[in-house]
């Protein structure tokens, strides 16, 4: 199943991911990585882990995958 998004509205946004590694649950989205080109589509975002503070970046249609990730903190 896929959960329709916004990729201009995630910023700020809270996930909660289904199969959690190192304890790490819950994340904010801390930035949409724009494009060179102000014309092309957003295709990252960066997540910041609330617990440890570890941040990474992944495409932001992998958050639409709901077995991985579920809106809101959980």
């Amino acid at each position: 199943m896929r959960i329709k998004l916004n990729p201009r509205k995630l910023l700020l946004s809270k996930w909660t991911a289904l199969q959690p590694r190192n304890k790490e649950k819950h994340f904010l989205v801390v930035r949409v990585l724009q494009p060179e080109d102000p014309q092309a589509a957003i295709t990252e975002v960066e997540l910041e882990a609330v617990h440890s503070r570890h941040s990474r970046i992944i495409p932001w249609k992998t958050l639409t995958d709901a077995e991985h990730w579920q809106q809101g903190w959980h």
